[in-house]
């Protein structure tokens, strides 16, 4: 195998495993439990669900008090009803100071 071919199965695996990352990802919206919707900028440090953004990983990763990137788990219809320090909560991410 020359080295253009080595680049290219080395380029193809590494698009075949990003592709099967994203779909990992998208499957992963579908999997909130039943009447449950997800509310950004509403938990406290430690205590998210999920997906709190850069420099964390997911779960209780979150470091601040309603950090606009973590979600949390809330009643489907109450997301936008709960107040914090900084406003609503949200049903996407949302800028913190």
């Amino acid at each position: 195998m020359n080295t253009r071919s080595k680049i290219a199965a080395v380029t193809a695996s590494a698009f075949a495993l990003s592709m099967a990352a994203a779909v990992a990802h998208a499957d992963d919206e579908d999997m909130s439990p039943e009447g449950q919707e997800r509310c950004y900028g509403v938990s406290l440090a430690g205590e998210n669900d999920c997906a709190a953004g850069e420099g964390t990983s997911c779960a209780g990763t979150s470091t601040v008090d309603y950090q606009g990137n973590a979600w949390t788990y809330v009643d489907e219809g109450t997301c936008e009803d709960i107040q914090t320090p900084y406003g609503t909560g949200s049903l996407t991410p949302v800028e913190r100071p």
